[in-house]
């Protein structure tokens, strides 16, 4: 059961606030001061104080796992910037992503592969559903293979999202749940995922880019995005079924990894943790 370990008022346009009192534990209890003034704070406003917060949990020595995404590059120039100041040394970043890959290589931080550092310390992403348990929907922008590799084999698993990503039950925002496939016979495998979630009124429709054409991901394949009219009723068994669809590469469920998940809203900034 996932467990609301914090809380930030929001009627800031800038905010200051303590550290924890002791950020080599992130799980205990947090406390912070907020300055209130007369502007509400904007959703990247958030973000940045989020992010900044994921950032708490970064340490020098540590092999990184960089995520992908608006609320992830906010992370990845944090890191960036307290590496060149010195504040953050001996670290090495494994991006997610070509987009993750070339922000962190325009700000100098040291980059690597699970080929070479197969473990890792501690990854920060964003993700675009969160429920109750703290499991994700994540891969809308298309990431979600590289994302999966790098964060299924990371100590600490830290998540960053707004509250608009809150729902019930996966699949419950009525947006899209982003499986890979390859691109031999695709429409295969769009009518048998479409078929597999007939009970949840599931629409599958292969992702197009900006051209019209189809979306090709870093890894050369396709996505077929599935919008569902109610929550996946067992997501462990549909991520096995998925899985075991022949030519399906990944799918966007992310299930009992997040080790904490930071969530900026209207309201404030919330850690919660399992």
């Amino acid at each position: 059961m996932a467990t609301s370990l914090s809380f930030l008022s929001t009627t800031a346009s800038t905010a200051s606030f303590c550290r924890p009192v002791n950020p080599h534990h992130p799980s205990t209890q947090r406390t912070f001061v907020v300055n209130s003034l007369s502007k509400v704070l904007t959703q990247d406003d958030l973000k940045k104080i989020a992010a900044s917060k994921a950032v708490e949990y970064v340490k020098s020595g540590m092999v990184l796992g960089l995520g992908t995404g608006s609320t992830a590059a906010f992370v990845v120039a944090e890191i960036g910037e307290l590496y060149s100041s010195g504040k953050l040394t001996d670290i090495v970043g494994v991006p997610t992503s070509k987009r993750t890959y070339e922000q962190a290589l325009s700000l100098g931080i040291p980059l690597s592969t699970l080929d070479d550092h197969p473990r890792i310390d501690l990854a920060i992403d964003g993700a675009d559903e969160v429920d109750p348990n703290l499991d994700l929907v994540k891969g809308r922008g298309g990431a979600l293979l590289r994302e999966k590799m790098v964060e299924a084999v990371s100590e600490k698993f830290v998540v960053v999202a707004d509250d608009t990503k809150l729902v019930s039950g996966l699949g419950g925002s009525g947006l899209a749940m982003p499986v890979e496939v390859v691109q031999f016979c695709w429409k295969h495998n769009l009518v048998r995922l479409q078929d597999m979630f007939k009970e949840e009124g599931c629409d599958a429709k292969l992702r197009l880019g900006d051209d019209g054409k189809p979306y090709v991901t870093d890894n050369s394949n396709y996505i077929v995005d599935l919008y569902f009219k109610t929550p996946i009723k067992d997501a462990p068994a549909s991520g096995i079924e998925i899985s075991a669809l022949e030519g399906v590469v990944e799918h966007g469920l992310f299930l009992d990894m997040a080790t904490a998940v930071i969530i900026a809203g209207k309201e404030g900034v919330d850690v919660k943790t399992k």
